[in-house]
């Protein structure tokens, strides 16, 4: 590697990234995937490990494997997300994402249908949105003269004695229809959740509507097999089929909306799969172009793009110029100019020029897929508040079932007469009442909701525990380069030291570091093309790792670096010298020095300029309460001086990766939960110490893999807008949590008969029905507001 400047810029830079020794040959020992971060370990050396569900998984650092111990079904999914990235291959339960399986189904733990991983831009939610209305109408038309029927004596009217008989007929059919085929699928839901023990909300439904409709039978065909508790003061036993007719077309009715109502959660990932266009123009080896689906396209294929046309695939620029939109990944409207050898991103928009490209990455390697995968990933994961649902899940089918047979007891002991009549009516509406749908949607609904949002202001949120471990951030650490810096070198002075002119000392260090690739040398070079200089042959070039490099130009010994190069090689610095260096370096700049034949001749100050917005962005942190933490692998001074430009609350300078790591472990040691912001590569290790660890930039790879939460845009505002976005969410799922407790402490005991001994009245099981399918929708509802969250 080329080494140039200070040693602590290479720490701050791809220098610092640590490197992974492979295993010899001979060993068959296979390198693991850490499933936190996505770095690679060697399961002989590592120490940390953990057992789940009977497998050993390997870790790059212990917080890794706080993290995996804490929520390793959400790690361990991750994975099948990617796989998933074939729309509508795999499905997978909105309250249950661990529930997965090829094509759809019903989920065995809630019974509720399963829905794709992935939406697709070919699915046609209309004509599955118009079936479902078409069944809802047929329903409605069925349920409607059950209803009419049962309910004009209670008005007043009474039909003709003549029609009585037939009135009876015709809604024991009806009904019968109703409950048989409309609610089928209610029961074969029901059963299924009998058979691995797991009642769920269809286990309610299907006895409320299956004992309301048999009881009707038996008393509308076999009346006299009634004891007295069971007839009225007219001696007829009372028929239900009203009630459980109006109960699966409410229920029906909710699973309409709350449906309709979810998959307006997925628009965020639907605009994000129509960001890539479905076909590519592909050059052959004879310059013909041909059109070929996208998914045919493979890496070094040469695609040409036309104007107007979206970029394909990731890949570099072979030919041509051009302005692109990158607008879906940076936010920037501004496009940005593209010639030879700059990178291209799938999804973005050629403006106005022709390109040809060379393809690097495709499928589900692509930044657009990455993307996509995570954002599924973080729509499907659970959230650590999720846990409170899940427990009071568990026992609550089963309490809800002995509160029905307890009203049902109490009824039929102490109750009115008919007192049987009320007892199953109390039952019944205990049972739909407490229909636990609202309760396991609040949290999940939520998330979705939020991850797609975030989405759209480009955060990725790695997972749900992730959108709301945000929230209780309140010290932000952040990298220098890259993060508060633009990460991109530029030549700021030159200061002559003798008779040498400043084209000449430019043309003297750029023809050294011609063939570099560091960032400093990339800084040189770009200045002297600026400026038009002239290089010179260089020979016997010489490069010393973290300090420089000298070689011979114009038969003049040069030696380009930083002090320690000067000192190894014997050039004296005098005062002077030193003391302009510091003023430099006080001014943010890294500072190098050029000799010629072993005298100082000029100072070379390269400065990373701070982002625009960077200022703005601090004063926003901390004025929301954040600590603001800098760490670098910079020098002390130059460290310094952008602290003070930031007014930054606390930085730790000339800290190299690993020491990065420590001193967030010293923060977490401390109480504080910390947030760290870095580029996801030399900082990976920071980035899985940290409680929250904050990608900036596109993202790709090990950035994305890192860290917690990836900002696209890499602005530190971002920071700000996913922890406002983190706050509203888990404010809204606590909402959610209260109407749902709410509705069921408040509908159980109305349902039971709370209100009969003050005020006489009895709920009935159609009003129970529709305020268990409102509280649904009305949680999904609230879910939804966050598609406007800040």
């Amino acid at each position: 590697m080329n080494a140039h400047g200070t040693c602590c810029h290479a720490a701050d830079s791809q220098a610092g990234t640590p490197t992974l020794h492979a295993l010899p040959p001979h060993d068959a020992t296979p390198l693991a995937k850490d499933p936190v971060c996505g770095m690679t370990v060697d399961p002989a050396t590592t120490p940390h490990r953990a057992e789940y569900e009977g497998h050993t998984y390997y870790f790059c650092a212990a917080g890794c494997v706080q993290k995996f111990i804490a929520n390793a079904s959400a790690y361990l999914h991750e994975h099948r997300v990617v796989e998933a990235m074939v729309p509508g291959a795999t499905y997978t339960c909105p309250m249950h994402p661990e529930v997965q399986q090829d094509g759809p189904g019903d989920c065995p733990k809630c019974g509720m249908a399963l829905e794709p991983m992935m939406p697709s831009l070919e699915e046609d939610d209309s004509a599955e949105t118009k079936a479902m209305q078409r069944r809802l109408w047929l329903l409605a038309g069925l349920t409607l003269p059950v209803f009419l029927l049962a309910m004009l004596p209670h008005m007043g009217m009474h039909l003709p004695a003549a029609w009585t008989g037939a009135a009876g007929w015709i809604e024991a059919l009806l009904a019968t229809v109703v409950v048989l085929w409309g609610g089928a699928p209610f029961f074969a839901r029901g059963w299924r959740s009998l058979r691995p023990w797991q009642p769920n909300m269809y286990t309610l439904i299907a006895v409320g509507t299956g004992v309301a409709w048999i009881y009707s039978t038996l008393a509308f065909v076999l009346p006299s097999i009634f004891p007295p508790g069971f007839r009225d003061m007219h001696g007829r036993v009372a028929v239900y089929f009203e009630s459980a007719a109006v109960i699966v077309t409410l229920v029906t009715l909710g699973d309409f909306l709350e449906w309709r109502a979810r998959r307006r959660t997925g628009e965020a990932l639907k605009a994000l799969l129509g960001l890539a266009p479905k076909t590519a123009r592909r050059l052959s080896g004879h310059n013909e172009e041909h059109d070929v689906p996208l998914d045919a396209v493979q890496v070094g294929d040469v695609l040409r793009i036309r104007p107007g046309e979206k970029v394909p695939v990731d890949g570099v620029v072979l030919s041509g110029t051009s302005q692109v939109d990158e607008s879906m990944l940076t936010g920037e409207p501004m496009p940005v100019a593209k010639e030879q050898g700059d990178a291209l991103t799938g999804g973005t928009v050629n403006r106005d020029g022709a390109l040809t490209m060379r393809v690097e990455k495709v499928g589900a390697s692509t930044m657009l897929a990455q993307i996509v995968a995570q954002v599924a990933h973080a729509q499907r994961s659970k959230a650590p508040l999720q846990r409170v649902a899940d427990r009071v899940a568990a026992w609550f089918v089963p309490a809800v079932i002995a509160v029905a047979a307890l009203a049902f007891a109490g009824w039929a002991w102490v109750g009115p007469d008919p007192r049987f009549a009320h007892a199953l009516i109390a039952a019944v509406s205990v049972l739909i009442v407490a229909c636990p749908c609202a309760l396991g949607l609040a949290t999940p609904i939520s998330i979705m909701v939020a991850s797609g949002r975030g989405a759209q202001q480009g955060l990725l949120f790695k997972d749900a525990a992730a959108i709301e471990a945000m929230r209780d951030i309140d010290t932000l650490v952040m990298d220098k380069t890259g993060t508060l810096t633009e990460g991109r070198p530029s030549l700021t002075s030159v200061v002559p030291l003798g008779s040498y002119t400043r084209s000449q000392l430019l043309a003297f260090a750029a023809s050294l570091e011609r063939s570099s690739e560091h960032p400093l040398a990339k800084a040189i070079m770009t200045a002297a093309q600026e400026e038009h200089v002239h290089l010179l042959d260089a020979a016997d070039i010489h490069i010393l790792a973290g300090g420089g490099v000298s070689g011979h130009v114009s038969q003049n010994n040069i030696a380009f670096g930083n002090e320690r190069l000067m000192a190894t090689l014997g050039v004296a610095l005098d005062p002077d010298t030193l003391a302009k260096a510091d003023v430099l370096r006080g001014e943010g700049a890294t500072v190098m020095t050029l000799a010629v034949d072993g005298k100082p001749v000029g100072l070379f100050a390269v400065s990373d300029r701070i982002k625009s917005d960077t200022l703005s962005a601090i004063v926003d942190l901390k004025a929301s309460g954040l600590h603001i933490v800098m760490l670098t692998g910079d020098n002390a001074i130059t460290a310094s001086s952008v602290a003070r430009a930031l007014a930054i609350d606390e930085v730790h300078a000339d800290v190299s990766p690993a020491g990065k790591a420590e001193v967030i472990g010293a923060l977490r040691k401390q109480g504080r939960r910390v947030a760290m912001a870095g580029d996801g590569i030399n900082d990976a290790p920071a980035l899985a110490v940290a409680d929250i660890g904050i990608a900036m930039g596109q993202g790709t790879d090990v950035a994305m893999e890192s860290a917690q939460l990836t900002l696209v845009k890499g602005r530190l505002s971002g920071i700000l807008h996913a922890r406002s976005l983190s706050q509203a969410t888990v404010r809204n799922i606590r909402q959610n949590l209260f109407f749902a407790f709410i509705y069921n402490a408040l509908g159980v005991p109305l349902a039971a008969g709370a209100l009969y001994p003050l005020f006489g009245m009895v709920l009935s099981p159609m009003i129970a029905a529709l305020a268990m399918s409102l509280s649904s929708v009305s949680v999904v509802g609230n879910a939804l507001r966050l598609r406007r969250a800040a």
